[in-house]
């Protein structure tokens, strides 16, 4: 009997810490997008102006982002390369791309009911990779940028088109 007590309670010591290991995702605030995104992305060579109203992204229950923010390109070199500035702090999979922590830029080709959207490191204007943007159905805002956080909507949202993501593992 004294075996089962200690039993149950170690169970009931050790249960918290099993729970603190999962890592929960919540939409982050404007406050904390506007302490983590720069007014002035670091694109390739130059820096580029931010439009901070447009910014979404999530944070984990440690502390790092996935966040973004439309890029004012109109007389840099970037015009019309890239659309959207990225701050990655955990490993994400964006349809097909999988790309690291670090800063990326992005931007898309519209064609009929889909974005071809290509991802490229901030630093170098390095391709990274390729994926599909899909229209989403019944969807009626439209947003320059919205990053759902996981859950039944785990999905990256640039105007009426969607891409989903798969968070990785720290």
């Amino acid at each position: 009997m004294k075996q089962r007590i200690c039993s149950a309670v170690l169970l009931l010591l050790l249960f918290p810490l099993a729970q603190g290991e999962r890592t929960i995702w919540r939409q982050a605030t404007d406050a904390e997008l506007a302490s983590l995104l720069p007014t002035r992305a670091p694109v390739e060579k130059e820096h580029i102006e931010t439009e901070m109203r447009t910014a979404s992204g999530i944070v984990n229950s440690q502390g790092r982002y996935v966040a973004g923010v439309v890029l004012i390109t109109a007389g840099y070199s970037a015009d019309g390369k890239y659309s959207h500035y990225l701050v990655v702090q955990a490993p994400i999979r964006i349809g097909g791309v999988s790309l690291k922590p670090g800063e990326y830029v992005f931007g898309y080709t519209h064609a009929g009911d889909l974005l071809s959207v290509h991802f490229n490191e901030a630093a170098t204007g390095a391709l990274v990779g390729t994926t599909d943007a899909h229209l989403l159905a019944g969807m009626r805002g439209i947003t320059s940028l919205r990053i759902w956080p996981p859950g039944a909507k785990a999905m990256i949202q640039i105007g009426r088109f969607g891409m989903p993501y798969v968070l990785g593992r720290e």
